[in-house]
């Protein structure tokens, strides 16, 4: 997948630095400031980790590293509706794999990516903490459990607009 050239505005690098001030600049709240700045704009592009980087004085690089390794962050836009469909071991034994395959052949888009229309998005987690509700999935903040495939389009009807 290309990556997209994102054209930052003088007033979202104001407001990045602003994120990175409200942290008073140090580069231990590096973290805090990437939940913070991703709230702001909804990912994290190469554009937007690079004042980042500036801002808290610390190498593009780690910056990268912890976007890169947490898989909260998104460094591609997400869906209006993101759609997260738990991968866990209670949600996998009770047949996650099948409502992911639904989703997926529904929206027909892959885990990771988001429909054209920006619509809707699809990630994994890993538990969200209702293993007694498995398979579990998540669209924004509601939580939807013991989804089987045959629930998946009234799911999605439901974010009809």
């Amino acid at each position: 997948m290309s990556r997209i050239k994102v054209e930052l505005k003088k007033k979202d690098v104001d407001t990045i630095r602003e994120i990175c001030k409200s942290f008073n600049n140090l580069p231990g709240e590096l973290i805090n400031v990437l939940h913070k700045a991703q709230h702001t704009f909804g990912y994290l592009p190469a554009e937007v980790q690079e004042v980042v980087a500036r801002e808290l004085n610390v190498p593009v690089a780690k910056v990268y590293g912890v976007v890169t390794f947490y898989s909260f962050f998104s460094m591609i836009p997400k869906g209006k509706h993101p759609i997260s469909v738990c991968t866990g071991t209670a949600c996998y034994v009770r047949g996650a794999e099948n409502v992911l395959a639904e989703f997926k052949k529904n929206l027909k888009i892959d885990v990771g990516e988001t429909t054209s229309d920006g619509k809707f998005s699809i990630s994994c987690l890993r538990c969200v903490g209702a293993c007694g509700l498995a398979p579990v999935v998540m669209v924004g903040e509601k939580t939807y459990g013991r989804v089987s495939p045959e629930m998946v389009k009234d799911i999605l009807k439901e974010y009809d607009e």
